[in-house]
Protein backbone atom coordinates (compact mmCIF):
# COMPACT_ATOMS: atom_id res chain seq x y z
CA UNK A 1 0.00 0.00 0.00
CA UNK A 2 1.18 3.64 -0.76
CA UNK A 3 2.11 5.84 1.46
CA UNK A 4 0.00 9.47 0.99
CA UNK A 5 0.18 11.52 3.65
CA UNK A 6 -3.34 13.59 3.45
CA UNK A 7 -3.58 17.39 3.70
CA UNK A 8 -4.30 18.12 7.14
CA UNK A 9 -0.78 16.09 7.74
CA UNK A 10 0.86 18.64 5.17
CA UNK A 11 -0.90 21.87 6.41
CA UNK A 12 -0.48 20.88 10.05
CA UNK A 13 3.52 20.08 8.99
CA UNK A 14 3.61 22.93 7.45
CA UNK A 15 1.92 25.02 10.29
CA UNK A 16 4.23 23.55 13.10
CA UNK A 17 6.63 26.28 13.75
CA UNK A 18 3.75 29.07 13.48
CA UNK A 19 1.55 26.88 15.97
CA UNK A 20 4.41 26.58 18.98
CA UNK A 21 4.33 22.80 18.15
CA UNK A 22 7.62 21.86 16.19
CA UNK A 23 8.41 18.11 15.28
CA UNK A 24 10.50 15.69 17.57
CA UNK A 25 13.17 13.42 15.49
CA UNK A 26 13.94 9.92 17.38
CA UNK A 27 16.99 8.04 16.45
CA UNK A 28 18.85 5.36 17.61
CA UNK A 29 22.77 4.47 16.93
CA UNK A 30 24.10 1.52 15.21
CA UNK A 31 23.66 0.00 18.68
CA UNK A 32 20.34 0.60 19.44
CA UNK A 33 20.95 3.88 21.88
CA UNK A 34 18.29 6.26 21.64
CA UNK A 35 18.10 9.84 20.89
CA UNK A 36 15.27 12.73 20.82
CA UNK A 37 15.68 16.35 19.53
CA UNK A 38 13.42 19.11 18.31
CA UNK A 39 13.51 19.81 14.69
CA UNK A 40 11.72 22.83 13.20
CA UNK A 41 12.97 22.55 10.10
CA UNK A 42 10.58 19.46 9.11
CA UNK A 43 9.00 20.60 5.77
CA UNK A 44 6.78 18.15 3.64
CA UNK A 45 8.48 17.49 0.69
CA UNK A 46 6.31 15.24 -1.12
CA UNK A 47 3.41 12.91 -0.73
CA UNK A 48 5.56 10.04 0.72
CA UNK A 49 8.65 12.22 1.82
CA UNK A 50 9.41 14.73 4.79
CA UNK A 51 12.83 16.49 4.88
CA UNK A 52 14.53 18.66 7.07
CA UNK A 53 17.82 20.81 7.84
CA UNK A 54 20.67 19.14 9.80
CA UNK A 55 22.34 22.14 11.06
CA UNK A 56 23.74 21.05 14.45
CA UNK A 57 25.93 18.52 12.79
CA UNK A 58 26.01 16.45 16.55
CA UNK A 59 24.52 13.11 17.45
CA UNK A 60 21.30 12.61 15.51
CA UNK A 61 23.86 12.95 12.60
CA UNK A 62 26.51 10.28 13.66
CA UNK A 63 22.83 8.37 15.05
CA UNK A 64 21.47 8.45 10.81
CA UNK A 65 25.00 8.18 9.52
CA UNK A 66 25.12 4.55 11.20
CA UNK A 67 21.54 3.75 11.24
CA UNK A 68 19.99 5.55 8.44
CA UNK A 69 16.65 5.02 10.06
CA UNK A 70 14.45 7.50 11.81
CA UNK A 71 10.79 8.60 12.99
CA UNK A 72 9.27 12.07 13.06
CA UNK A 73 6.53 12.83 15.66
CA UNK A 74 4.44 15.69 14.98
CA UNK A 75 1.91 16.31 18.11
CA UNK A 76 0.01 19.50 18.65
CA UNK A 77 -1.57 19.54 22.55
CA UNK A 78 -4.43 22.61 21.03
CA UNK A 79 -5.53 20.67 18.03
CA UNK A 80 -5.42 16.98 19.78
CA UNK A 81 -3.37 15.91 16.39
CA UNK A 82 -0.65 13.28 16.54
CA UNK A 83 1.49 11.71 13.55
CA UNK A 84 4.00 9.37 14.13
CA UNK A 85 6.22 9.19 10.45
CA UNK A 86 8.68 6.42 10.17
CA UNK A 87 11.24 5.56 6.93
CA UNK A 88 15.02 5.70 6.03
CA UNK A 89 16.73 8.57 5.61
CA UNK A 90 18.70 10.30 2.76
CA UNK A 91 21.71 12.87 3.99
CA UNK A 92 22.28 15.19 0.98
CA UNK A 93 25.72 17.53 1.82
CA UNK A 94 25.13 18.97 -1.45
CA UNK A 95 23.38 18.80 -5.09
CA UNK A 96 19.75 20.50 -6.01
CA UNK A 97 17.50 18.32 -3.84
CA UNK A 98 19.70 20.12 -0.69
CA UNK A 99 19.53 23.62 -2.35
CA UNK A 100 15.50 22.48 -2.73
CA UNK A 101 14.94 21.84 0.47
CA UNK A 102 16.86 25.09 1.80
CA UNK A 103 14.05 26.66 0.24
CA UNK A 104 11.43 24.39 1.61
CA UNK A 105 12.18 24.98 5.22
CA UNK A 106 10.63 27.87 7.78
CA UNK A 107 12.73 30.82 7.14
CA UNK A 108 13.48 31.24 10.56
CA UNK A 109 15.43 27.70 10.71
CA UNK A 110 17.33 28.17 7.54
CA UNK A 111 18.48 31.64 8.85
CA UNK A 112 19.93 29.62 11.83
CA UNK A 113 22.84 28.32 9.02
CA UNK A 114 23.97 31.45 7.05
CA UNK A 115 26.74 29.77 5.88
CA UNK A 116 24.84 26.38 4.99
CA UNK A 117 27.15 24.38 6.67
CA UNK A 118 23.96 22.24 7.13
CA UNK A 119 22.58 18.95 5.35
CA UNK A 120 19.41 18.12 4.10
CA UNK A 121 17.44 14.95 5.09
CA UNK A 122 15.08 13.25 3.49
CA UNK A 123 12.64 10.84 5.11
CA UNK A 124 10.94 8.37 2.94
CA UNK A 125 8.13 7.19 4.88
CA UNK A 126 7.68 3.47 5.68
CA UNK A 127 4.87 3.66 8.00
CA UNK A 128 2.39 6.45 9.82
CA UNK A 129 1.20 5.83 13.41
CA UNK A 130 -2.12 8.12 14.69
CA UNK A 131 -2.65 6.99 18.49
CA UNK A 132 -1.82 3.24 18.61
CA UNK A 133 -2.74 2.45 15.09
CA UNK A 134 -0.71 1.94 12.28
CA UNK A 135 -2.64 4.36 9.67
CA UNK A 136 -0.69 3.81 6.41
CA UNK A 137 1.87 1.47 5.91
CA UNK A 138 3.87 0.31 2.71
Amino acid sequence: MPIELTAEMRDAIGRALDDRAPCLLATADADGTPDVSYRGSVCVLDAQQLAFWERSLGEALDNMRGNPRACIFYRNPETRKAWRFYGGVTLLADGELRERIATLVPKVEIDRDPDRKGLAVVVQIDRIREGGRVIQER
